[in-house]
């Protein structure tokens, strides 16, 4: 069985790029760390990552494996956290409403640092309030919203975090992979695959095709970005994703596209109530996330 140990060590190893750096963060001897290593590929019965390889290289097993990791790690963290200190204790919680599914997998760093800087607090990422989020921190159910479209009339602070670009996800032998760019008309009728988010919400959607005219194809839907890659790869569909998801795909056969001629560009603000108590903390969280945002910028 694959154990969360394990998911922690490949997190250590994609992050130092070497044994003996991951063994120094998971504070364990190369030797102890290489163990672990050579008993995840035993239960699975594959490599998880190229020896030798400079940069370091994951095979296709330890891509999946890592897309894992990043996807429930950080809830696991959450978990910890909250049940440590009391289901009912939340005098020091910062709660974040996340409009964005694939947000959760590159937070996890920004998560580890904020709790460095202050371990007598905690953070709730939630995306319980996908649609209605602004509202759920007004009423004072959050603390703060990572969003991209930000309501005019909200009592609310919003503070510019990046930009960054939504691109088409195809597979390398579909047809539109050779194509520098795409227009609406290219994706007319073409099935899409998406996060459990209604067609009229999606980017893709009211921002590129609705305008143009352009109706795709059936809308297919999956909860996490692993799989939903995969399906990318194996040609169930196309996808429209933020960059730092695409570049995550290791191992997988995908092209990244334009959207159109200038690219289908995207903000993403920190929204917070004006005169929170904990103003300072919010304040530094949000400058953790548009490093981290900015960071993992295509160079």
């Amino acid at each position: 069985m694959i154990e969360l140990r394990h998911l922690r060590t490949l997190m250590a190893l994609k992050e130092s790029g070497s044994l003996a750096a991951a063994a120094k963060k998971r504070f364990v001897t190369q030797s102890a760390l290489s163990h672990q290593i050579k008993e995840l590929e035993t239960r699975i019965n594959s490599p998880v990552f190229v020896r030798k390889s400079k940069p370091l290289s994951f095979t296709q097993e330890g891509a999946r494996l890592l897309n894992l990791a990043e996807e429930i790690l950080p809830r696991v963290m959450e978990t910890e956290s909250v049940l440590k200190k009391g289901l009912e204790s939340d005098a020091n919680l910062i709660r974040v409403g996340i409009e964005c599914h694939s947000c959760f997998r590159w937070l996890m760093p920004v998560m580890e640092a904020f709790r460095a800087e202050f371990p007598d607090s905690d953070l709730d990422l939630s995306s319980r309030h996908l649609f209605d989020s602004l509202n759920a921190l007004e009423s004072g159910e959050l603390d703060i919203v990572l969003t991209s479209d930000p309501v005019p009339g909200h009592q609310l602070a919003y503070q510019h975090l990046f930009d960054f670009e939504v691109r088409l996800a195809v597979a390398n032998e579909h047809p539109l992979a050779s194509k520098p760019q795409v227009l609406p008309r290219d994706l007319e009728g073409l099935p899409i695959i998406s996060y459990p988010v209604p067609l009229e919400r999606l980017d893709l959607f009211r921002l590129f095709l609705e305008p143009a005219g352009v109706t795709p194809g059936v809308q297919k839907t999956c909860d996490l970005t692993s799989v939903l890659l995969q399906r990318i790869a194996c040609q169930d569909g196309i996808a429209a994703l933020p960059s730092w998801s695409i570049s995550e795909a290791q191992g997988l056969s995908l092209t990244s596209v334009r959207l159109g001629a200038e690219g289908l560009k995207r903000p993403l603000f920190g929204a917070y109530r004006r005169g929170s108590a904990n103003s300072s903390q919010l304040q530094r969280y949000l400058e953790l996330v548009a490093a981290e945002g900015i960071a993992r910028q295509p160079r």
